[in-house]
């Protein structure tokens, strides 16, 4: 491997000493001895698709993408052990063979289970947590090489920590998920006028297994997906529509209008409006994860919070408002969680609506990302970790009631720091 790594925005670049992909938990703790003799940081880098520095080190970038078999199924529990290199999109597509499935998935499905659970990632729906909530117990190396499994019986603040540690704990290499019964979901995509969106938001919410939108500010329709189980065979589509669909529909003709307005940022309106109209209604029944995951091709940045879900249509409001002051052709994005346990989830303890804001490549992203923070801030939201934002330890530490509790498991853990960069110490804080 070469001594450089670039996320998959193309926005975040280190160049480690030691860039490796160890193939089994020997080859891994000899690499944490070699760091530890040498007093290198050490970072372990999923599918790069975080959007912050989070991984980035001049010492030991650990690549786990050799770790990533499933280990075990258990249909009968729908306990799965499975590697932690292993992505979301190869444990779908095996765990499916046995009967089993995720029960909620973003909208992408790249990731590396470790890098989905450390990051807080989640998709869509009310009463569904985020993705950390389906894991059932973790396996940590430590900076001595040593590995630990902690669970909700054996120590329970660990596993609380674990399941979204920003990576400031240990290695990850394996986790037992809790899956459910393979299902089939209907999905159902139209455009719908943001305001009668935001009139009847419960009845959306509440009324679908898995809700979410995409508003263009400067268009008045918001485009609306609708995910419920079905009891019908799947209908997959043939290559030819998907390609047509979320290939060149969604990716590639719009990232030729987001050109034009990053180009011509008087064009961001017409580019808004005309996206908007693009969409139309469209049905697929499908296996779960086929229905979860598209494609994503464009290159952006982005922030996104988690706010109490009271505040969505308020804050819904707002955010498109200040976008409409900023030059993006993107849109915003807009989902709804329940809450979870995990010390440093976003979704902690509420009922959580999820905003997204992006920025085209290239374009200037900060102030426009500034503005929306202080939104987010007036309504408690708390970032999601793998996604840009601008607090620090002392901005965060209030807006988690466990914090401390994390940062005690996280002494325990890595009393020594191995596991820290400046990203870490800015956001958790150095260790004491």
């Amino acid at each position: 491997m070469t001594n450089s790594w670039v996320n998959w925005a193309g926005d975040q670049r280190c160049a480690p000493t030691t860039i490796a992909a160890p193939r089994s938990l020997d080859e891994l703790a000899g690499l944490l001895k070699k760091a530890d003799e040498t007093d290198a940081t050490v970072r372990v880098v999923g599918a790069g698709h975080s959007f912050t520095d989070t991984v980035l080190t001049d010492g030991t970038l650990l690549s786990l993408e050799n770790m990533s078999r499933i280990v075990s199924t258990d249909a009968a529990t729908g306990l799965v052990r499975v590697e932690a290199g292993a992505t979301l999109a190869a444990v779908s597509a095996g765990t499916h063979a046995v009967g089993l499935a995720f029960p909620n998935l973003g909208d992408i499905d790249v990731q590396s289970v470790a890098g989905a659970q450390a990051t807080g990632t989640h998709g869509t729906g009310a009463t569904l947590p985020n993705l950390s909530a389906a894991v059932h117990s973790v396996e940590v190396m430590r900076a001595d090489g040593t590995t630990v499994e902690v669970n909700a019986e054996n120590d329970p603040d660990a596993w609380r920590a674990a399941r979204v540690s920003v990576g400031a704990l240990g290695v990850i290499t394996a986790v037992t998920l809790q899956m459910v019964p393979s299902f089939v979901l209907e999905a159902v995509e139209r455009p719908v006028h943001i305001d009668e969106v935001l009139g009847d938001l419960d009845g959306y919410v509440d009324g679908n297994d898995h809700f979410e939108f995409f508003l263009f500010p400067h268009s008045p329709m918001a485009m609306t997906k609708r995910n419920n189980r079905v009891d019908l065979p799947e209908v997959p589509r043939s290559a030819t529509m998907t390609y047509l669909e979320d290939i060149l529909l969604a990716n590639t003709a719009f990232d030729a209008m987001a050109r034009a307005g990053r180009r011509y940022p008087a064009l961001i309106p017409w580019v808004h409006r005309t996206a908007a109209r693009a969409g139309s209604y469209r049905r697929v029944v499908d296996r779960s994860y086929r229905v979860f995951a598209s494609p994503r091709t464009i290159r952006f940045t982005e922030m996104e919070y988690a706010l109490p879900r009271e505040h969505s249509v308020e804050a819904v409001r707002e955010i498109a408002r200040i976008s409409r002051t900023f030059d993006t052709p993107m849109p915003m994005e807009v989902r709804w969680v329940a809450g979870d346990d995990a010390f440093l989830s976003p979704a902690g303890g509420r009922d959580t609506c999820y905003v997204a804001v992006h920025q085209y490549q290239g374009m200037e992203y900060e102030p426009y990302f500034r503005a929306c923070e202080a939104v987010f801030d007036s309504f408690g939201g708390r970032p999601h970790w793998g996604k840009r934002h601008f607090q620090t330890a002392e901005t965060l530490r209030p807006k988690y009631p466990e914090w401390d509790r994390f940062q005690e498991v996280r002494r325990r853990f890595d009393p020594a720091g191995r596991f820290a960069n400046p990203y870490v110490d800015r956001v958790l804080g150095p260790l004491s």
